[in-house]
């Protein structure tokens, strides 16, 4: 649960930024005005009272949080959580009056003459605003980690589902290879090996690279059955991004399971990138697609590319079964 409570984002602390400076100026120049005193200069000094505060409590708080909590027990957090927060309010206070009376600044009588005693008083109020925003963090961070683990265990469970029928599709094959090509049996069960071992793989992305090399693979395997009657062609640009495992394996798959329009033809399946778009694209000159709805295996890849990518499958063509993988995030995130 560490990362759980004590992992502040930078965006939280802009956020934090921000409120200080706005809730400070606004405070402090609404004092000035009831001391009778310039407004502006009671609001430039609230801005530079809340940056002082923020600014150290960022260099506090990080310090406890990376290098103090982690070597205690969690039973002496809360004390040590009130003390470094305390001090972020109680130095950024005196360090404000301190930049104040550099600057010229004008400041409230009570903060020449007690400013140890204003300072401890922040001090306090700094704990109990720390105090908020602890609650708040430690909320927001564990229902990410939920969802986090909610989308692994979506993922695994998906992953499970990918291509049994055509393990035993290859391994039908390779019996029968075994009688009449005992070095092509052993190759292909070679390639078997290494399919199994991508699929057992834990990560969720590949490389397209990688990814290509096992859907070659995937077809030579299937060329065993259909007598070399399917043909890969493959642009010979591909970007380095990484893809959800088995992206493009499942379309060729879909392709090669439904694409035949007779035993005797061959198939041809092309793989290209559009640069602009942003898309992979996968299209193959069998059979018309009779509608664009999408099975079990493509539903499948079609949840993996938004859980791990925002990005989504899309059929461009039913006469010439043409798809495009929308990468989403994916070509932003995972270049490799």
């Amino acid at each position: 649960m560490y990362d759980i409570a004590l992992h502040i984002k930078l965006k939280d602390w802009l956020y934090i930024l921000i409120f200080g400076l706005v809730f400070g100026s606004f405070l402090s120049a609404l004092g000035y005005v009831l001391l009778e005193k310039d407004w502006l200069e009671g609001a430039l000094y609230g801005v530079l009272l809340g940056f002082s505060i923020t600014f150290l409590s960022l260099v506090f708080i990080s310090f406890m949080n990376h290098f103090v909590l982690p070597k205690v027990s969690s039973k002496y957090w809360l004390l040590l959580a009130i003390v470094f927060s305390f001090l972020s309010g109680f130095f950024g206070t005196l360090l404000s009056v301190f930049v104040a009376q550099k600057t010229g600044i004008e400041l409230i009588a009570l903060f020449e003459t007690s400013s140890i005693g204003i300072a401890a008083i922040i001090g306090v109020l700094t704990y109990l605003l720390g105090a908020l925003l602890y609650r708040f963090v430690r909320m927001r961070n564990e229902k990410e980690e939920t969802q986090s683990n909610y989308v692994k265990s979506r993922l695994s469970s998906l992953e499970t589902q990918l291509n049994p029928h055509f393990l035993f599709n290859a391994l039908n094959s390779i019996a029968e290879l075994i009688h009449t090509d005992v070095n092509k049996a052993e190759e292909a069960v070679l390639k078997v090996s290494s399919f199994l071992r991508n699929t057992m793989s834990e990560e969720s992305h590949i490389s397209i690279k990688n990814e290509l090399l096992h859907v070659r693979d995937y077809v030579e395997l299937e060329n065993i059955r259909f007598a070399d009657k399917i043909s890969l062609q493959v642009s010979d640009f591909m970007p380095n991004y990484k893809i959800p495992k088995f992206s493009i394996q499942l379309l060729v798959e879909n392709a090669i399971k439904h694409g035949f329009i007779q035993k005797e033809k061959n198939l041809n399946i092309k793989i290209s990138f559009d640069e602009q778009k942003k898309v992979l694209i996968v299209k193959n000159d069998g059979k018309a697609m009779k509608s664009s709805k999408f099975g079990i295996g493509l539903t499948n890849l079609n949840q993996r590319l938004e859980l791990l990518c925002k990005g989504y499958l899309e059929v461009i063509d039913k006469e010439e079964p043409t798809f495009y993988i929308h990468l989403g995030e994916c070509h932003e995130n995972t270049r490799s």
